[in-house]
């Protein structure tokens, strides 16, 4: 299975997800109000995403660590989910890293 963007329909716009290889969820997008801002939501992952500093470490209230990917005018353009550790957050910058770039993407509402 190779990486991909999910893109989904909600009951308020359009997120996608980006897979990685074995099914886990990379990062996730804020909710967009349509289709077209959604994909350029994935277009400015594909383009942000190789480049390390715009993978932000952070920690939430709770002290645990994520991340978020921001585009050149550092908006967030995508987050993590939380983990349990900062190791566990740097694998999961690493593969942002590795499959941002390259993934596919899936609309879930054309299948």
């Amino acid at each position: 299975m190779a990486a991909k963007y999910e893109l989904k329909k909600t009951k308020t716009g359009f997120v996608f997800n980006l897979k990685a290889p074995n099914g886990k969820v990379i990062l996730s997008s804020e909710v967009y109000p349509e289709k077209r801002a959604a994909l350029g939501g994935i277009a400015s992952v594909v383009k942000n995403s190789p480049n390390e500093p715009r993978c932000d470490l952070r920690k939430s209230k709770r002290s645990e660590p994520y991340f978020v990917l921001t585009a050149t005018n550092g908006e967030v353009i995508g987050k993590s989910e939380m983990y349990k550790s900062l190791k566990g957050a740097r694998n999961g910058i690493a593969s942002c890293i590795k499959f941002g770039a390259t993934a596919r993407t899936v609309d879930l509402n054309a299948e």
